[in-house]
C-alpha cells in the first residue's frame, strides 16, 4: 500500500494498480498458505489496503492481518486511491472485480469470443449493482506484416518463447496478420465489450508499433 501510494504521488496521480489472484495453480504450500483461503487472503489483502490508502489511524481485525492505531503515509494523491483494475476470467472472479474494483482488464491470453462472454458477465453484475462508470478493457497481444502467413509465424515463435509450452495453445489469442487483418481483430475485440485496448506486439517492438500508429490504428 505504502510502496503504491508514494509511486501516486511521484506521478501526481498517474497511477493505475492491477490486482488478481493469480489463480489457485500456485505453490500456496511453499509459502505456509493454506490454498483453500487464497481467495479470501486476497479479498481481505485488498480491504487492507484500501484502509491504509484512506483511514488516518487503520484498526483492522481481520483473518489473516491485525492492525490496531496503524499508519501509513503518504496517503495516494488520487481520492480516495487509485483505481483499481481487476483481471481474472472465472465468473466468481468477474463478479468480484465489480464489488471490490474500478474496472476490468481482460487477459492477452483469453480469446476475444471468452472476452466477450466475460463482458455480459461483468455488465450483468454492473447492473445488479447499479454501478455505471467501470471501464472495461483488454490486452491483446498482436504482429502486424505485410505476409499474413509471416506475421502468424512471428506470434506463434514469440508466444512460445514467452510462455514456454503454455504458450503453443495461446495462437488463437492474437491478433495478427496485414494491417487489415489486423484492424478487423481489433474492431472484433473492441465490439466485444473493450473500452480501451492494450496492443502488446511481442517482437520488433518499436517497428511494430510504427506500423500500428501509421496503418491500423487511424482505421478504427
Amino acid at each position: 500500500a505504502k510502496s503504491l501510494s508514494t509511486l501516486d504521488q511521484l506521478s501526481r496521480g498517474r497511477l493505475d494498480v492491477g490486482v488478481g489472484t493469480g489463480g489457485p495453480n500456485r505453490p500456496f504450500e511453499a509459502f505456509g498458505v493454506a490454498r483453500d483461503t487464497y481467495v479470501a487472503r486476497f479479498n481481505e489483502g485488498l480491504r487492507l489496503m484500501k484502509a491504509c490508502w484512506t483511514e488516518p489511524t487503520i484498526d483492522f481485525q481481520g483473518r489473516f492481518w491485525q492492525l490496531s492505531g496503524g499508519a501509513m503515509e503518504p496517503k495516494p494523491f488520487q481520492k480516495p486511491n487509485p483505481p483499481i483494475w481487476f483481471g481474472g476470467s472465472h465468473p466468481d472472479a468477474l463478479r468480484r472485480a465489480v464489488r471490490h474494483g474500478d474496472a476490468f482488464m481482460g487477459a492477452g491470453s483469453t480469446t476475444t469470443a471468452a472476452f466477450a462472454e466475460q463482458v455480459k458477465v461483468v455488465r450483468a453484475e454492473l447492473a445488479s449493482a447499479g454501478r455505471q462508470s467501470f471501464p472495461i478493457a483488454k490486452r491483446v497481444y498482436l504482429a502486424v506484416d505485410d505476409d499474413a502467413a509471416a506475421a502468424h509465424r512471428r506470434m506463434a515463435s514469440s508466444l512460445e518463447r514467452v510462455y514456454g509450452d503454455f504458450g503453443r495453445g495461446l495462437r488463437p489469442v492474437a491478433v495478427a496478420g496485414t494491417p487489415e487483418d489486423c484492424v478487423a481483430g481489433l474492431q472484433a475485440v473492441t465490439d466485444a465489450g473493450a473500452e480501451m485496448i492494450v496492443l502488446n506486439p511481442l517482437d520488433d517492438e518499436l517497428g511494430q508499433m510504427e506500423r500500428l500508429t501509421a496503418e491500423v490504428v487511424p482505421h478504427l
